[in-house]
Formats: structure tokens, sequence, C-alpha cells
């Protein structure tokens, strides 16, 4: 599952909220203290396993006026190891009508009793582990009448969603999906809906002509029915756990491509259909670079990728069938500005056919194995087909997503044993502190041996749970090393290492202290190498820091220029490094990694008001040619000072008209946009034409503080083509020039955006709100964005929602302050609308 909730709270709430003057009750946590909690005191072991599934065979129907399906299903089981009598199968809000155990082809009914969550069924006779059996149950399944929640990274959790069933919502299709993870499954079919267990599959659906299905395995036929429908059947000829069982119905266009034989689809709305390999079409690439790097050739039958609307989790791994929200449709247009994170998307659901659907974590507590190593998947993809640079950016910004997260939520150990509820595992730790670790793992190790006990991880567990401890023992088997250090240190401990670093340099020798200053008791063992550049050349020194303070001394005959320490830039820590920035200038040019010259950068940024060298450094950077640093140098860059703005700005335009990255030639825009010079205008007034979005915007908003009224104009003119930032530029030209007319455009684009893109809209709606004085245009924003709320059904969202409201409720009685009359009151009544809508949505949090 990917993280695309999640990520894009931290994203927008940390990181975005300057503009409003935002503090940090923005970010205040809900809830109990974790000492308080006694949910924590819970030891999460995996799942007993009573009896085995074998077979799972489904025959569904839908209603969609009842939002209701009816099911058929046959369920083949044997005793794990120890003969039973009974069965206890998870079968979530369902009315269950028969209940038989079926043998020569004839159904005997069971004794059963339900209590609404689970089915425990009286067996006909106690079966020896040797022996399987079938039972049969009818059902109906009505997951809209079903009370359950969900977690930041997974927002409900009814398991089966109708969407637009009525057809009565314009613009929306309608379509049927299925989200499994963590233990939804069971909302549909009833199961043993844990993840140590694994079975082979077959599903039929009925749906009605007009519409195309998916489930996993196979399509293996399709049959016309007389009342105008027709039955699909799938099947799924290996074992995988209940919650990667899938179906989707609704009006799409297949695109069909090849990988080795086998088909890959793509699955997308029909006006999207065109932009399909824009989108997808890296994927038979991805599945041939996975299995040579894995040794593992791609097991399933097929690989089939789905867009789904008002998509609750980002994206989902169903095995052969991986669902996306509808975030990944996007156009050629939009995709300039998407910096690859769509295809870090795909990739990581497709690494998860051999790291969660192929191996699969034995517990909740175990995710690790399945999703750090899907998130460190996008790190491997950027880095074979962007380049390292692109990969190390990613990990930079994974990194600091987990960072930030510590800081308002605390750390807890990678594989947890204790959490509240298990849709708390799907946070930070699992995803981006997990793939970076196993970032460290793989340089303490070497390629070749990470990627040999990786394939020895899959080849020992495929088809079978697994936990931490297999891929230890993977690793140990082909290294020979014990990495029980490695592991407690990483995989059951918390927290990361806190570095101080110094030189001293006497009689031709240079020393280097490193010191861990963690407030903790801990004291990390961290491997790392130490590059020491000197007359030309550059010489490695691989070292361990395993105390609180340790020294290295090395010999030179030239002094050094650079003492890089962490040269390799993979240890997750934060590091204080006493340094001349002379170090930098010549770490920017002669230092590899991407983090040698982002550091580097960073240095001069904060030198350049007293440094010529540092404004050396940052126009150097300009060119650098990674066009990520291209934009971090772009944008560090004060041109308050006349010494920075006389060299930089020539660099600037030149980037701002020419520059081939859409993100570098906005932030260029950017820049000279804050410079407020009316010689720009006809720069600004072409880029408000170019095929980039996000360049659009940058022009638009720099041109409207120099010609409000040309930028009004051609914003109207790109009413018709708006999306991404320009949106919010457009508001943001309209906000100021106050046309009560144009308010309804911000409405409008807000009601038509969708799935989790719309959080974000949310943001940028609310942003518009608080700028505006017009009560009624408030009120109504302000009662869609309490929609939305109740849509995600998220305590988070609702928190972060909640708390910018009084934020923005705050700002309009300040306002009021300055004002009389009727826009007084105008503002007043804003903000109490405010104040209790945002009562309201916190009220939410507690029910």
């Amino acid at each position: 599952m990917n993280q695309y909730l999640k990520r894009s709270l931290l994203g927008v709430l940390i990181g975005g909220m300057a503009g409003l003057g935002a503090t940090t009750s923005l970010m205040a946590q809900s809830g109990k203290a974790a000492t308080d909690d006694p949910a924590l005191k819970i030891y999460r072991a995996a799942a007993t396993k009573v009896n085995d599934l074998v077979h799972t065979k489904l025959d569904v129907r839908f209603d969609y006026p009842k939002r209701y399906l009816y099911g058929k299903a046959w369920i083949t089981l044997k005793p794990h190891f120890y003969a039973t009598d009974s069965l206890t199968l998870d079968a979530k809000g369902m009315d269950i009508h028969e209940v038989a155990v079926v043998k020569g082809g004839k159904n005997t009914l069971l004794h059963y009793s339900y209590d609404t969550m689970q089915l425990h069924i009286k067996l006909d006779k106690k079966y020896a582990a040797t022996e399987s059996y079938v039972v049969y149950i009818n059902y109906t399944s009505k997951p809209n009448e079903l009370k359950v929640k969900g977690s930041a990274a997974i927002t409900d959790a009814k398991g089966l969603y109708f969407i637009n069933p009525d057809g009565t919502e314009p613009n929306k299709p309608t379509q049927i999906w299925t989200q499994g993870e963590t233990e939804s499954s069971s909302v549909w079919f009833p199961t043993i809906d844990k993840t140590n267990q694994k079975c082979t599959q077959e599903l039929s659906m009925t749906v009605p002509q007009k519409y195309v299905t998916l489930s996993n395995g196979k399509l293996v036929s399709q049959k016309a029915n007389t009342d105008g429908t027709r039955t699909d059947t799938w099947k799924m000829d290996l074992p995988h756990s209940p919650y990667l069982f899938m179906m989707a119905v609704g009006d799409y266009a297949i695109v069909k491509d090849k990988w080795k034989g086998k088909e890959v689809n793509y699955y997308l709305e029909k006006p999207f259909e065109k932009y399909a390999r824009n989108i997808f079409g890296n994927t038979p690439e991805m599945l041939s670079f996975y299995s040579n790097i894995l040794g593992y050739e791609y097991p399933w039958v097929k690989y089939s990728q789905i867009t789904g609307r008002d998509y609750v989790s980002g994206a989902m791994e169903n095995t052969t069938a991986t669902l996306h929200g509808e975030f990944l449709q996007k156009t050629d247009r939009e995709l300039l500005d998407n910096n690859n994170y769509n295809e870090c998307v795909i990739a990581h659901e497709l690494f998860h056919h051999w790291f969660g659907d192929l191996a699969t974590a034995e517990s909740w507590s175990n995710l690790t194995v399945n999703e750090s190593f899907a998130d460190y998947s996008e790190y491997l993809w950027l880095e074979h087909k962007y380049g390292k640079d692109a990969a190390d950016e990613h990990s930079y910004d994974a990194a600091m997503s987990y960072l930030s997260m510590v800081q308002y939520s605390g750390d807890k150990d990678l594989v947890r044993f204790h959490y509240h509820d298990r849709e708390d595992m799907f946070d930070q730790i699992t995803y981006q502190k997990g793939g970076r670790i196993l970032h460290m793992l793989r340089n303490a190790v070497g390629d070749s041996a990470f990627f040999k006990s990786l394939n020895l991880y899959l080849k020992t567990n495929a088809f079978k749970a697994t936990e931490a401890h297999q891929l230890r023992l993977a690793f140990e088997e082909v290294t020979g090393r014990d990495m029980n250090w490695f592991f407690n240190q990483w995989y059951f401990g918390q927290g990361f290492p806190e570095l101080d670093i110094s030189y001293k340099y006497n009689n031709n020798k240079v020393t280097v202290i490193v010191q861990q200053l963690q407030k903790e008791a801990k004291v990390w063992q961290l491997p790392m190498a130490i590059d020491i550049y000197a007359g030309g050349k550059k010489e490695r020194y691989n070292v361990t820091v395993a105390n609180r303070v340790d020294s290295f001394t090395f010999a030179y005959t030239t002094k050094p220029d650079l003492v890089n320490v962490d040269a390799d830039k993979v240890i997750l820590s934060k590091k204080d490094d006493h340094r001349d920035f002379s170090t930098y200038v010549y770490q920017y040019a002669q230092a590899p990694q991407y983090m040698d010259r982002r550091v580097a950068i960073e240095a001069a940024t904060e030198e350049q008001g007293r440094n010529p060298e540092a404004v050396k450094l940052l126009v150097q950077a300009l060119k650098d040619k990674y066009h990520g640093l291209r934009t971090l140098a772009v944008s560090s860059l004060n041109l308050k000072l006349p010494s920075v703005k006389a060299v930089a700005v020539p660099a600037l335009l030149e980037i701002a008209k020419q520059d081939p990255s859409s993100l570098t030639k906005a932030a260029a825009i950017k820049q000279l946009g804050d410079l407020k010079d009316v010689q720009y205008v006809a720069l600004f007034e072409a880029a408000t034409k170019d095929k980039s979005y996000g360049v659009e915007a940058a022009a638009l908003e720099a041109l409207s503080e120099l010609d409000l009224n040309k930028a009004y104009g051609i914003a109207k003119q790109l009413e018709k083509d708006t999306k991404g930032k320009l949106v919010s530029a457009i508001a943001g030209v309209y906000a100021r020039q106050g046309n009560p007319d144009d308010i309804n455009f911000v409405a409008t684009k807000f009601d038509e955006t969708s799935g989790q893109d719309k959080l974000n809209a949310a943001f940028d709606y609310l942003g518009f709100l608080s700028k505006i004085n017009n009560t009624t245009a408030v009120q109504r924003g302000v009662d869609q964005v309490k929609a939305m709320t109740v849509q995600f059904n998220n305590s988070q969202v609702n928190t972060y929602i909640s708390n910018w409201l009084q934020e923005i409720a705050r700002k309009k009685d300040s306002d009021a302050t300055a004002v009389s009359g009727a826009d007084r009151d105008g503002l007043q009544q804003q903000a109490t609308y405010m104040r209790k809508a945002s009562d309201t949505i916190r009220t939410a949090i507690k029910e």
C-alpha cells in the first residue's frame, strides 16, 4: 500500500502553512498519551492458526440501489495441525442465510452462531490435519451499514465500495472496488482474514453488460446472461492472502501491454485512455528490472493496474491487480510537474508482488517486511531509470518526512508488538524509516550480498508468511556474518543517532572525532566510510563508530582539502559537522553524491550574505546537472542582497526561459517575481503560455504583483484548462481582484476534485477563504470542506482541518479589528461560522 494520504498530510501541514501564519497548535496531537493507553500493553502476536485456508470460490452479484453484495462462498480448509471440529471465520456486518458442509456434491446444514463480526461454525465431525473440507455460505454483504474506522494511510475500512451507484453525481463514474488491507476483505466474503493465511481463489462476478471487471489472476470465462448482465470468472492458481483479494467493476478503457508473454493491462477512465502509456508505460521495464536485480522472475500470471474514484488508500498491491487512487490519472501536462511521483507509486505497488504478496508479513507487527521494501523499491527504480541523484533526493525527502513525524508524534520500534491499533503500523517508521534502514543495510553488506540475500529470503519464504528475523537469517547465511547488531538497533529498537563531528589537525595527521549526542542511553554501531581528499586524490577509509566518543586518525603529506565523514551519505541521523566553509566549496565541486552537493548548497545559503565564495557556489549550482539541486539553488538565493542579485539575475532569466525542468523554471520565475520589477512583465506574460501548469502558476502570480488587471484577464483565459498549482494561482488573483462572480470558479474546482487529491485542494481552498470577505462564499466553502471530512472519515484529517479552521477564524477576527461596519460584521460572522464547523468536525473524531 502506498502512503499517499499521510505524505499529503505531512507535506502540506508541516511545510505549507507558513503563508497563513499558522501556529504549532495546528499540529496538536489528539488522543491519550501513549503511557495511558491500555491497548499498548497488549502483545500483538501473529494469529494462531487452527484451520488453514486452501481455496476460496466466490460467486457474487451486486444490488446497486441498496449497496449490497449477494454472495455464495465455497471455502476449502484443513486443520493446521491439531484435529478440530470447529471453524471461526471473519464475516463483518453480513446477513448469513445458510452455512453447510459440502460432501459428494450435497450440502449438509451446519450449526453456527454469528455476532456480526465473526461466524462460529460447528463442523459435522472432528477433522484431522490430513483431511480437508468444504464449507458453503450463502450471505449478503452490507458494507454501507457497517460502522468501522481506518487510519491515516487507510482512511476507511468497509472493504467494499459502491461509487456513485445511482448515477446521481455529475462528472463521477459508477464504479465498484474493494480494499482488503488491513482486515476488510471479510466485509465482502467470509474468510480467515489474517496475513498468515494463504489460498488459491476463483471469483465469478455478475455485472451489467456495459461494465468491465478486474480481479486477481486470469479471466477464464465470460458468459452473457439473458437479463442484460454478464458473468466474468477470474481464477488465481497461486496462493495469496485474503487481504489481497480484489474486484473492480466500471466503465473503463483497457489499454493492453505485454511482458514476456504475460498480460500487462492498464484500466483507466476513458478520458485518460490516450495518456495510459504516459502514466503506466514504464511498467514492463520495471518488471524486467525488479526480476533481474532480485534474481526472482515476477511469479504471477498477469499484471494489471486500475484506478478507482474516491479510493481511500493511495494505492493497493492486490495480487496481479493493483488498485490506484484516481490521482494517478494525469495528463501529459500534469506529469511535467509530477517529478516522477506517480512512477514511484507504480514501482512501490509492483515491488509488493515480491515483498508482501509472495512473501507476506505474518502479522501487522512485522509490516516492515512488506512496506519498508516497497518504500525502498522507489529508490531502486529512480536510481535505475533516472540516476542516483534522483534516488538520493527521494531518499532525503523520505528521511525528512520521518524526522518531521518523530518531532510531533514520537518514535517507535520498526517491528512493533505493542500498538494501539493495527492501522497505526502504516506510518513513516514502517515506510520511510524502514526504507532508509534497508539502504543502510545495502551499504553495510555491499550490493552483491544485499541482492543475493533478498533472493534467498524470497526463495525460502515464497508463498509463506514471514517476519524480520527470517530476513536477518537470509543475510547471515549469505554474508557469513552475525547481523543481530544491525537488526537489534534498527528493527527492534527506535530512535536515530545524533552525531557531532569535529576535526583536529596536528603533525601531518588529522583526527576525526565523532560524538553521539542523542539523549537516549542507546549507543549506535555505525559502519561508515571516511573519504579524505588531498593533493588531487581521494583515499577511502572504512570505520565503525561504536562508542559515545570515537576518534579516527589519518596521516597525510598534503593537508586535506576535505575530510568527508559518512562519505556515502547513508546514515539516518542528525549531524552537526564543524568545518570551515572552504571545505564545502571543495565538496560541491569534487564530492560525487547528491547529499554532498545539497549540504554544500545549504551551507552557502547561510553564508551568502557575508562570504563571496558562497555566492559563487550558489551561482555555480544554478547549472548543476540535476534539476532538483538547480531548483534548490534557485530557491536559496537571497535577491535582497545586491551582491547576490547582480550575479544571479542573468542566470535566473536564462533558467526561466530555457531550463528543461518545469520545476526549476517555475522556481526561477517565482524568484524574479519577488523582485516586483516591471521589466519582467513580458517574461511572465509569455510564461503563462507554458505547457507546465506549475510554470503558468508561478508566472501568473508574479504578473499579478505587477499588473493585477492583466493577470486577471489571463486568469480568465486559463480557466478552460486548469489543474494543479494553476488553480491556486487563479484563486489568488481572484481573491485580490474581489469580483464576487469569480468565487464560483474556486468552489466548482474544489467540487470537481475527488479522491485524495481533494485533501490538497481543501488546504488551497481554505487558504483562499482566509483571504476573502464574502460571508456567503466563505460559509459555502466551509460546508464543502466539512463534507469532505465526512467522506474521508479519518481522525487525523479531521484534527488538522478543525485546527486550521480555528486558525483562520482567529485571522478573520484580527482582520475585523482593522475595518468597520458591514466589513467588520461579515468577518466576525465568518469567524463564528468557522469555529462552529471546527467544533462539529472535532466532535466527529470522538464519535
